[in-house]
């Protein structure tokens, strides 16, 4: 983009995690030479998120956080920092926001990147309850930290067996912690992997003596003299001097919505994403946006999916024609067990699951719709991974009995069809 198409023009970024920063930086990258502005009601320099569940929980050090970029990067590359600010509303026809301090900001091009807030579901008792908290931010690790060194019996109770509710039973079973990990449903993991993976996942957390019991449907939880009791709709309950709650997310729309902007199951946008006004762009989590290779519109939570998209814009803001067209993925991490997933599972209708010889904890599971590969999960095995991930995006036919047999390894041309 020249100096005289972007010199004075401002570009406002109302977010600044993974998808927000991103951007910032790309955009300055792409050649926008006027301002960028990023808001953010976290007060901490922004960071990465996902080490929070994982490594960063059981760690004794909590105190140097795994920052996006180091802090002076924003000022060598004339972004300005505004955490600790919330924005309340955009005016799109004046091309402006408002913060909750009532100052207002204009803007050339805006970039929504608000991502999305835990979902603490209705419980009876659950506003009252002692040392309850949801796991997304710093603040949220460091309440949880602060808490377990405070219990004496540190009984933890995890409402939700998703990977939040998984990732946290590991690592604060790390630190001596007692968990009961409560899941609604008949599975772990049930909304996102096949049996074969819940069936895994269950055994790995039993084998770290973690309770994990499934069909438990949370109803009341009871706080008395700061210990919880945690009560099931099958007349069971479980003592807490902390809980976890992890059942999910609500997309933070707020903005869009007032703003008139288009909403389907997030800010909707098309493969540049741009929203339904000419002037601003949404990225990350808070997105509803067109998948090419899956042919049709998907929201993900993931931190590769904020990257892309903000690269995307970014280059889409400063002219350059590029569209979105990326395969998620996504990855876990739980005890000694890496889980790396490329793809996207939904409608598949045949699995295999091919465990290595001589490590059960080396396998992967792939899910067809009929011919066609949609997704690979790789446990402890990047070799699956990165074939999985090539196999997908090539939309290469494999030949199934080949892949299921374990005596064939892992190269490239090893389950093509001939």
């Amino acid at each position: 983009m020249s100096d005289s198409s972007s010199l004075n023009k401002t570009c406002v970024v109302i977010g600044a995690s993974h998808a927000g920063v991103n951007f910032a930086f790309t955009l300055r990258r792409e050649g926008w030479e006027g301002a960028i502005i990023l808001f953010d009601s976290d007060p901490e320099i922004p960071y990465h998120r996902p080490p929070l569940s994982k490594a960063y929980l059981s760690a004794e050090d909590n105190t140097q956080l795994d920052l996006l970029f180091p802090e002076q990067n924003y000022a060598s590359e004339n972004i300005i920092l505004n955490l600790g600010k919330s924005v309340v509303s955009i005016d799109k026809e004046s091309k402006y926001i408002v913060l909750s301090d009532k100052s207002k900001q204009s803007y050339d091009k805006l970039v929504i990147a608000t991502g999305a807030r835990p979902f603490i579901p209705p419980i009876n008792g659950i506003k009252t309850a002692n040392n309850l908290f949801p796991m997304r931010t710093f603040a949220d690790t460091v309440n949880i930290q602060n808490a377990m060194k405070n219990s004496e019996k540190k009984r933890v109770v995890i409402i939700g067996g998703g990977y939040i509710g998984l990732e946290t039973a590991a690592s604060l079973k790390k630190t001596g912690a007692n968990v009961v990990v409560l899941e609604r449903e008949e599975r772990v993991l049930e909304r996102v992997t096949a049996p074969e993976m819940s069936f895994f996942f269950n055994k790995l957390h039993k084998e770290n003596n973690v309770d994990l019991l499934t069909n438990k449907n949370v109803i009341e939880i009871k706080t008395v003299k700061g210990i919880n009791e945690v009560f099931c709709d099958d007349n069971t309950s479980y003592f807490a001097d902390l809980i976890v709650v992890g059942v999910g997310i609500k997309v933070n729309t707020e903005l869009a919505t007032k703003a008139g902007l288009e909403i389907e199951n997030g800010i909707k946008v098309d493969e540049t994403a741009k929203t339904s006004d000419v002037d601003i762009y949404a990225i990350g989590d808070c997105t509803y946006h067109f998948n090419p290779h899956y042919n049709r519109f998907i929201r993900l939570e993931s931190v590769q999916n904020a990257v892309d998209q903000a690269k995307v814009a970014a280059s889409a803001i400063c002219g350059n024609e590029v569209v979105y067209n990326a395969i998620p993925w996504f990855w876990s991490d739980q005890y000694d067990v890496k889980l790396q997933m490329v793809g996207l599972s939904q409608g598949y209708n045949e699995v295999i699951q091919r465990v290595e010889e001589e490590n059960e904890k080396c396998q992967s599971v792939w899910y067809f719709k009929d011919d066609e590969l949609l997704a690979v999960d790789a446990v402890n095995n990047g070799k699956a991974y990165v074939l999985g991930t090539r196999f997908i995006k090539g939309k290469q036919q494999l030949d199934k009995g080949k892949l299921k047999d374990t005596k064939i390894p892992f190269k490239p041309t090893s389950f093509l069809k001939d």
